[in-house]
């Protein structure tokens, strides 16, 4: 009997894709012990945003969010979401530092690591994959899916064939906009299936509405893992539902391993959460709806309400046909960059710039000149020559990996943060994200002050 397992993601993107990740550890610890029973494959709780959010909005250090949660989980496999040479931040860092910090993420529980990166570039996978494989991380090799003239599938299937020889143990297929349609799933794990001999994942969303005969389509070509959200989570911009697709699956004679009443157990837990949610606002019903413009358009979801709010903020909701019919037009000139973070960004800007200002590039960002150079990679065709001159003036793009001109840092802000810092998880924390750690770092000094204002009781004479 096949086997096809699941990747449970509540903890990590189905709360970032419907609440922004704003789901804190006190609100979901509780129900942690049960998830341990449940026989997914890997929990996906760490990475992504969540870094960011706990330091940002949560009032959290995030390692010692995963460590709590590696002590209630003990049996289940601990996954996180890596954007390479990235890791959680918007640049790219030192090789130290990716190194460091893949080599502390598993020392402080993360067993499973998706790698990914926004163009695909190997050079910018290679560090991460070679660190986590040297400290015992199962390591995913993770293919950002996107459509154009040179993402073709003998393309993705030439890139899988390129991380299982960088020595990957699995590869995912991320559909971050979910607009992959199940016959090309199908004939994207075909491909994958005959170029590799590794498991293969796929992780897509909802947004479009494909996403279950998406996952269905690629287990008949033979996906061993699908990622999926508890029900309550799932739908609209977040994963499609564990329990259908257990439910469709078994029935269809496979085996998922999922035991079937923890899993009710989980929904139950999580769903007065949710309803809380909606009350408070923090999850938007729009977020929960299906939305097809991204089939019409080939942008994310998430972009399309980016672009939305720029528009709006600027009072120029009447120029929205034209920056969506500017966006692909931006995206070729830019080489067909994936749309996904942050690339989507860099486009979207740039698409509205262009619209709003009356000149296409007459105001070009910071990002997208930085893009230009090479400093987040090769972009996956050419240029155009003109545009690209236009960005650049007489300035040259960077020849090689722009890491290997980044100098090390950790030593200089371990000093830096003398007296401030308690561990090199603090410094990692720093060097990802300097104004949010630091403002975290003076809230936690000043919560501890509290405390021991409030346990130590004067000596009476």
């Amino acid at each position: 009997m096949k086997k096809v397992m699941f990747t449970e993601t509540v903890l990590r993107d189905a709360n970032q894709s419907l609440i922004a990740t704003r789901l804190p550890y006190a609100e979901f610890e509780k129900i942690l012990p049960e998830m341990d029973k449940a026989g997914y494959y890997s929990v996906e709780c760490w990475g992504g945003a969540v870094f960011d959010s706990c330091l940002r909005y949560l009032n959290e250090d995030p390692w010692e969010r995963l460590r709590k949660i590696r002590k209630a989980m003990p049996h289940s496999k601990l996954q996180m979401l890596l954007r390479g040479q990235n890791l959680l931040g918007y640049k790219h860092y030192p090789d130290e530092i990716v190194r460091m910090f893949v080599a502390k993420s598993v020392e402080n529980g993360i067993d499973v690591i998706r790698i990914f990166d926004a163009l695909n570039d190997l050079r910018n996978l290679e560090v991460a994959v070679s660190e986590g494989i040297k400290r015992g991380a199962t390591v995913s090799g993770a293919i950002s899916y996107t459509q154009s003239p040179v993402h073709t599938i003998e393309a993705f299937a030439k890139l899988a064939k390129s991380l299982e020889n960088m020595g990957v143990a699995t590869i995912c297929i991320k559909d971050m906009a979910g607009v992959m349609s199940p016959q090309e799933a199908f004939e994207l794990v075909t491909a994958i299936k005959k170029s590799v001999r590794l498991p293969i994942i796929l992780h897509t969303h909802c947004t479009t509405g494909l996403a279950f005969m998406t996952c269905l389509k690629a287990v008949e070509a033979g996906a061993d893992v699908i990622d999926t959200a508890t029900s309550c989570f799932s739908g609209g911009t977040s994963q499609p539902a564990t329990e259908t697709l257990n439910y469709a699956l078994k029935q269809l004679g496979y085996e998922t391993g999922l035991n079937d009443a923890v899993a009710k157990n989980v929904n139950d837990f999580f769903k007065p959460l949710r309803d809380k949610y909606i009350a408070e606002g923090l999850l938007d019903p729009k977020m929960m709806a299906t939305d097809t413009d991204a089939l019409n358009y080939k942008i994310p979801g998430g972009m399309l309400s980016n672009l939305v709010a720029q528009l709006k903020q600027q009072n120029a909701m009447d120029k929205f046909e034209a920056v969506l019919l500017e966006t692909p037009k931006v995206r070729e000139e830019l080489g067909y960059p994936p749309l996904v973070t942050p690339m989507s960004q860099m486009v979207g800007v740039q698409a509205a710039s262009n619209v709003l200002m009356g000149e296409r590039y007459k105001n070009i960002s910071k990002e997208v000149k930085a893009y230009c150079m090479g400093e987040y990679g090769t972009p996956p065709a050419p240029i155009h020559p003109e545009v690209l001159k236009k960005v650049l003036g007489n300035d040259k793009p960077i020849a090689g990996r722009y890491a290997d001109s980044l100098a090390p840092v950790f030593e200089e802000t371990k000093k830096q943060l003398s007296g401030i810092a308690k561990s090199d998880e603090d410094i990692l924390s720093y060097v990802l994200f300097p104004q949010v750690a630091e403002k975290y770092f003076a809230a936690r000094k000043a919560k501890e002050e509290k405390i021991v204002r409030y346990t130590i009781t004067p000596i009476k004479e």
